[in-house]
């Protein structure tokens, strides 16, 4: 199993309004800007090609111009269309923070970073004791009816519970702030929690504030 001491203490950055990714998740990416042409083109030349998923914020508390708080992936899918464009997933490894942006020479952001805080990350799949299925599928139900959404939903009801929560919370049309919160939640349960805080707070006021 990898520990955080086999990650590396510097990554490439993607900042991207909105886009979540998590531990165990998987995240599809279009990449068509030059410079994160390149970023894919360097990460693909490393040993463990990781790259940052993070939040851009000017907001008080974050670092720079980025959130503090991001999600590294492993890049585990890759392909590339007849214009230059590539597709690409990334596979969630391990939250980190960052500790300083560095000075660099190539055209898009890298940082020095810290995996500590976050050893759970690397461990086995999470789960939730107190979800209450019925009551929280009730309440999805009212939200994908009010945004005109529809689902698999057998699928979901028989999904585990941290694929179930992790990929809503990545799926969902949330604001960024949003996903940040649901980033930066300490385990499984007080996703959970937010999530339904979220859904409650979009359905009470019509989804204008925290939905795209």
């Amino acid at each position: 199993m990898m520990r955080h001491g086999d990650l590396p203490q510097t990554l490439s950055l993607f900042p991207l309004p909105g886009a979540l990714l998590l531990p165990r998740g998987r995240l599809p990416l279009h990449i068509f800007e030059p410079r994160y042409l390149q970023m894919i083109d360097d990460v693909l030349k490393t040993p463990d090609r990781l790259m940052g998923m993070i939040q851009p914020s000017t907001g008080p508390g974050k670092t720079g111009s980025l959130s503090q708080i991001g999600c590294a992936g492993r890049l585990t899918g890759f392909s590339e269309t007849e214009d230059g464009r590539y597709m690409i997933t990334l596979s969630g490894v391990s939250r980190f923070r960052v500790t300083e942006e560095l000075d660099s020479d190539t055209p898009y952001l890298r940082a020095k970073v810290t995996w500590s805080s976050f050893e759970k990350d690397l461990g086995k799949p999470e789960h939730d004791p107190d979800l209450d299925r019925d009551t929280f599928f009730e309440l999805l139900a009212r939200f994908f009816h009010a945004e005109g959404m529809d689902t698999d939903w057998e699928s979901l009801r028989e999904a585990e519970d941290e694929l179930l929560l992790n990929s809503l919370s990545m799926l969902l049309p949330l604001g960024p702030e949003d996903k940040q919160a649901l980033l930066e939640a300490p385990c499984l349960q007080t996703r959970r929690e937010t999530l339904v805080t979220l859904l409650e707070f979009a359905l009470r006021s019509g989804g204008e504030e925290h939905l795209q």
